[in-house]
């Protein structure tokens, strides 16, 4: 299967299966592992056939602290509940994709714990970045260290050296080995070594030719990292701001340039398969930085539609609420609700929550049922403040989205001469539409989109 034709859905699982916050090490395995399998069903009623999910193995806290590579965090099972888990999911057809935690290590990983120990006898003490024994470090260490984004918890590895290279990568071939997995998701990819991630994609591509391999890429150019010979994909994060800030702003002309700049005819992205979302484990919740919450069902019209690769963070297809604060990001990773798999009504926006799943749902569908939407190209038709229509065209199908962000009803003017369509059926409200002397008029209903396409 093509990767344009996946949706995926993405889980924090220490937080979806509510483990400690802090690992105790001594702990039997929890079931978290086995609960996620018990939600296929419902992934597959979304319209879900990708799963990616964040840091598994074993840690001190948050996951991304890793201190074994080769083992599942205790608090979420064991590696036979994960080889079954995927399994599974490969049974349904779902890909799967996991956190890859390669720039830095916990405290607790043993080669850390040996220069703890051992200091500047360490054989280990090349294996990090920045060690310095001459200074002591706030946390009591007679050494100082580079870190991630100062967070002296991660400590960061040395990606020049070789046998952290051989380490990292025989973890990665254990978990094809072990678990079949269909790829990864880099963590601070824009931290690590190109040379790092261009033998990474050598080794792991010798074993497993498909083998997806993404970045997570705050800003840049995405053209560094997603490459021949590097990566394949790298996370959205220009267009992800440019979704959410165009509803808020009532200024679809940002979203205009976001588009146009990475898809149009000269988009500088236009061959790559870029990972769009409009939440995930690390940013507000999608329902709590809409001004207005009914604008939610645009953002994810949009992001079934526009190119790329579209992700439902969980939880956020029944809007739930959430937003970080500088030192915590536990309210954006909560535990999945059991018992019903929705939310309390003050975790959600003032809408039907089950609405905004459905929508999602018939979204999906028919972004798979389309060659246009799934790996068209694409042009702006039309845009102002409120109002944004484009269009997607594969060989053999031409699609027009029309977006109205206004609470009222907005009528499109456009122009379909060169189409070479008459009648055009709306695949998400039904009807059809007729193009007059090369136009045509099309209303679209408040804070709503149409997705029309030409019938031969």
């Amino acid at each position: 299967m093509n990767i344009y034709d996946r949706v995926f859905y993405h889980i924090y699982p220490l937080g979806f299966c509510g483990a400690p916050r802090r690992n105790d090490f001594v702990s039997p395995a929890g079931t978290g592992l086995k609960s996620i399998a018990e939600h296929i069903p419902r992934l597959l009623d979304l319209g879900i056939n990708a799963l990616y999910l964040g840091p598994l193995f074993e840690s001190t806290a948050h996951g991304y602290d890793t201190l074994d590579y080769f083992h599942v965090d205790r608090r979420l099972g064991s590696n036979a509940d994960l080889k079954m888990l995927t399994e599974k999911l490969h049974a349904h057809g779902i890909m799967v994709i996991l956190d890859g935690v390669l720039n830095h290590s916990g405290r607790y990983f043993f080669a850390f714990k040996d220069v703890q120990e051992k200091r500047e006898a360490s054989p280990y003490r090349d294996w990090f970045s920045g060690l310095d024994f001459g200074r002591h470090n706030p946390l009591g260490d007679p050494f100082t260290y580079h870190t991630w984004a100062g967070a002296l918890d991660l400590v960061k590895l040395n990606g020049h050296n070789s046998s952290v290279r051989s380490h990292l990568f025989g973890a990665v071939k254990f978990w094809i080995d072990e678990f079949a997995v269909d790829g990864l998701r880099l963590d601070a990819a824009d931290q690590l070594l190109p040379g790092f991630m261009d033998e990474l994609s050598a080794v792991i591509k010798t074993k497993k030719r498909d083998f997806w391999l993404m970045g997570e890429v705050v800003s840049g150019d995405y053209r560094a990292w997603a490459r021949p010979g590097r990566l394949d994909s790298v996370t959205n994060y220009e267009l992800y701001k440019g979704l959410w800030s165009s509803l808020n702003d009532r200024n679809f002309y940002e979203l205009s340039w976001t588009l146009n700049r990475q898809f149009g005819a000269e988009g500088l992205y236009r061959d790559i398969p870029l990972y769009n979302f409009v939440d995930n484990h690390d940013v507000h919740r999608a329902s709590s930085i809409l001004v207005n919450p009914v604008h939610i069902f645009l953002l994810y019209g949009l992001l079934f539609t526009v190119p790329g690769i579209p992700s439902v963070y969980y939880g956020s297809e029944y809007g739930i609420r959430g937003t970080r604060t500088e030192n915590d990001d536990s309210v954006l990773r909560p535990a999945w609700r059991h018992d019903s798999g929705q939310y309390p009504d003050e975790n959600t926006p003032p809408i039907d929550s089950k609405s905004l799943a459905d929508a999602i749902t018939r979204l999906a569908m028919i972004r798979k049922n389309s060659a246009a939407l799934r790996e068209g190209t694409y042009r702006e038709l039309y845009r102002s403040h409120a109002q944004f229509a484009f269009l997607r065209t594969a060989e053999n199908e031409t699609v027009i989205i029309a977006v109205n962000s206004d609470p009222g009803e907005a009528r499109f003017l456009v122009n379909t001469r060169e189409m070479g369509f008459t009648r055009w059926c709306d695949l998400l409200n039904g009807g059809e539409f007729h193009s007059m002397n090369g136009s045509m008029d099309v209303p679209v209903f408040p804070a709503w989109l149409r997705i029309l396409k030409g019938i031969a």
